[in-house]
């Protein structure tokens, strides 16, 4: 698989959240919570997964916010799917990526991500995108795990090619802080760098970001 491309695939899907259920319980919800805080107006979630927000929007979100989500791989936007369907949430749910996100200009007051920047095939075609969507005023809120530093690092370097080929192009050695400071269209206003998971995934970026100018 070349490295721009994501090959989903029905089995990492089917085993997504039983491999997750540790981090989803123990290690996510503090963080999740931070992402799903105060949202109201307007919201785009880049990359739903199987719905693991949901509940978070539940009990942070602002009554009459209009929820709206993009999940490119399909047997997790099905998964997704029938969350919603249980939940109290009211996601309209559509299949897309996040570089190229079949909204107008100046659509949303937050967009969401967690999870996204390790496996899309570039970062910044994505955040052009969040920036294009965002209203003024608007706000990014993001969490995804990123490259370590030192040995478990350089660990992750080594790991990362088979990793994205059994993980759905996962990579565990991205860097965010550096694409989000450069960027030419977002303002980081928040950033935190907590260790959250194990090996291989050790450190995750945490933090909001606005339009610049």
């Amino acid at each position: 698989m070349a490295g721009d491309e994501i090959g989903f695939h029905p089995v990492v899907a089917a085993l997504y959240d039983p491999v997750q259920w540790y981090f989803e319980r123990v290690q996510a919800p503090e963080h999740r919570a931070y992402l799903a805080a105060g949202l109201d107006g307007r919201v785009l979630e880049i990359g739903v997964g199987t719905g693991a927000m949901l509940p978070y929007y539940e009990g942070g979100i602002e009554s009459g916010a209009d929820i709206h989500g993009v999940e490119p791989d399909p047997t997790m936007w099905q998964r997704a799917r029938e969350k919603i369907a249980d939940s109290t949430v009211d996601m309209q749910l559509v299949s897309a990526r996040g570089e190229s996100l079949p909204y107008e200009d100046d659509s949303f007051d937050y967009v969401v991500e967690c999870g996204v920047f390790c496996s899309v095939p570039s970062i910044p075609p994505m955040l052009s995108e969040v920036a294009r969507v965002l209203r003024d005023g608007g706000e990014f809120r993001f969490l995804d795990h990123v490259r370590s530093d030192g040995l478990v690092g350089r660990s992750q370097d080594a790991l990362t090619p088979l990793w994205r080929r059994i993980g759905g192009n996962c990579h565990l050695n991205r860097r965010v802080r550096p694409l989000l400071e450069t960027s030419d269209r977002l303002t980081l206003e928040e950033f935190d760098r907590p260790t959250i998971g194990y090996w291989p995934i050790r450190k995750f970026a945490r933090g909001t970001a606005t339009l610049s100018g």
